[in-house]
């Protein structure tokens, strides 16, 4: 393998220090890169090994996309990565590249690996192996010198060239990148079940590689042939994935009326998918499983206790559950001890932190995790972190996601600031507890994305309130002062029983 080892360093550290940090190489190392600040320590510690030396500017880093952003970074260099971001930018110049270790890190340096990749073809084949293929598809298999697929996937095209044949190990994703490495100089053709842009492995693949590197042969998806099958417009349903993930996130688009699909994880899919539209009161009989679509052993029916390990289930809505669309749910659809943020102030609240698709939010001081949860619930690609120090409140937000539809909420333990180390920068972030905590706004303020980022904090008590002033009088933004009512049964009588007043501050960066 071709290897690029990038690291970054505070201007304390010595050559020692990043010798101290570099990994064993199984590869040869073509350079040493990092930022434009640090070129005289890179050329010290290439000069011991032979290495070119690759210096980039902190405004072309942090155009690179990496998986471990930091916004303490981003504050002393102007890049949220230096490491990660100096190796891949440099590996990229002579072609696909990728990280093949994440970075290492000591008090004073940090260490990353990126290695060249080889341009990918990715063909999508059915059920039906080499039957139903284009002659783009056939074409491409022919010429490979090595094919990646599943043991099913190999197996459906057995008879097709000569290439060598690599199954996917478990877990894939964190072993693409040294299988791709090791293969830098071979024609690669990945098989792919479907459409391997449609919840599949050619999306992986873009992400690593980039769009420019892979070459998309389609198949028609399990979805279309399932909408075929059923006679469903395929614009008009609603599609949740299971592989890989939890199949709670059905719970999210579940209204009565509606059509899903749900892609399996495997045969004990379409009985969860059953279990969840009873808890969720639905009528489970609504569930028709779909297996082995496209190929000669395809089977269409309704028992979910007998489903082979390849099928997608269909769901059509029948009932009187689920929850409504927009924020603002009741507070008795969370599990809480108290710490929640009212159905009332949380509307307004998520109507202040703006959600757009593919945003990302911290919750900090996140109680019962209702402010990151309805963050989730506007959009299926927004993200959400929580912060929670206390480790029940944090088991019960992982709890409630999982109920409400969004189990891809990212919980972290721990304090703020310190337990906001590492995180990736923010679009925005909700202040909830916590927020007279020495350094958590400091903290908050400087990892938020410049340019459209917004920050908006509840104060109840006079402390909070006191703070909430004084920083306003610096950085400016809207300060709103909310108070509800709710009407509540006194003797025979109803009365007005007020809630505490929230101050509201919202402020843009």
């Amino acid at each position: 393998m071709r290897l690029v080892l990038g690291f970054g360093a505070r201007s304390t550290a010595t050559a020692g220090d990043i010798e101290a940090l570099l990994p064993s190489f199984d590869g040869k190392v073509v350079a040493l890169s990092t930022v434009e600040a640090r070129a005289d320590l890179a050329r010290q510690v290439a000069a011991r090994h032979g290495w070119e030396v690759v210096v980039h500017p902190a405004v072309a880093l942090a155009g690179v996309d990496v998986p471990n952003p930091s916004g303490t970074v981003a504050a002393h260099t102007g890049t949220p990565s230096v490491a990660e971001a100096a190796a891949l930018l440099t590996a990229r110049a002579s072609g696909p590249g990728l990280l093949l270790l994440d970075k290492r890190s000591s008090a004073v340096a940090t260490v990353a690996v990126a290695a060249l990749a080889p341009d990918v073809t990715v063909v999508g084949i059915g059920a039906d192996g080499l039957e139903s293929l284009a002659p783009a598809g056939r074409a491409a298999i022919a010429a490979a010198t090595v094919l990646f697929g599943s043991k099913r996937q190999l197996d459906l095209v057995a008879a097709d060239g000569d290439a060598q044949r690599v199954a996917w190990p478990s877990p894939l994703v964190p072993a693409l990148p040294r299988l791709l490495a090791e293969h830098h100089a071979a024609r690669v053709v990945v098989l792919a079940s479907g459409d391997p842009m449609y919840h599949g492995i050619g999306t992986t693949l873009v992400r690593l590689l980039g769009a420019g590197h892979v070459h998309v042969v389609p198949h028609p998806s399990a979805v279309s042939l399932a909408c075929a099958r059923l006679g469903w417009a395929l614009d008009d349903v609603e599609v949740v994935s299971a592989v890989g993930r939890s199949v709670d996130a059905l719970r999210r688009v579940l209204h009565d009326g509606r059509r899903v699909l749900v892609l399996s994880a495997g045969a004990g899919t379409p009985a969860q998918v059953a279990q969840i539209l009873r808890e969720a009161g639905f009528d489970a009989g609504g569930v028709t499983v779909l297996e082995s679509l496209g190929g000669p052993d395809e089977r269409v029916h309704h028992d979910v206790d007998r489903a082979g390990p390849l099928n997608v289930v269909a769901v059509d809505c029948r009932g009187g559950g689920g929850f409504q669309v927009v924020p603002g749910l009741a507070d008795d659809s969370y599990t809480s001890d108290g710490q929640l943020t009212k159905r009332e102030i949380r509307a307004v609240t998520l109507a202040a932190l703006g959600p757009r698709p593919g945003e990302l939010l911290w919750d900090v001081g996140a109680g019962s995790g209702s402010i990151a949860i309805e963050w989730l619930r506007a959009h299926r690609s927004c993200r959400a972190v929580a912060v929670e120090r206390d480790p029940v409140r944090a088991g019960r937000v992982t709890a409630n996601a999982g109920a409400l539809g969004v189990p891809h909420l990212s919980t972290v333990l721990g304090a703020a600031p310190e337990a906001l180390d590492g995180l990736a920068p923010p679009d925005a972030i909700f202040i909830g507890g916590g927020f007279t905590a020495a350094g958590v706004f400091e903290r908050c303020w400087s990892a938020l994305r410049p340019g459209g980022g917004r920050l908006v904090v509840n104060a109840v008590t006079v402390e909070s309130e006191r703070l909430v002033a004084d920083l306003h009088a610096t950085h400016g933004g809207e300060l709103t002062r909310i108070a509800v009512q709710r009407a509540a049964p006194v003797g025979g009588f109803l009365a007005w029983r007020p809630m505490m007043p929230v101050t509201q501050w919202v402020v843009w960066k």
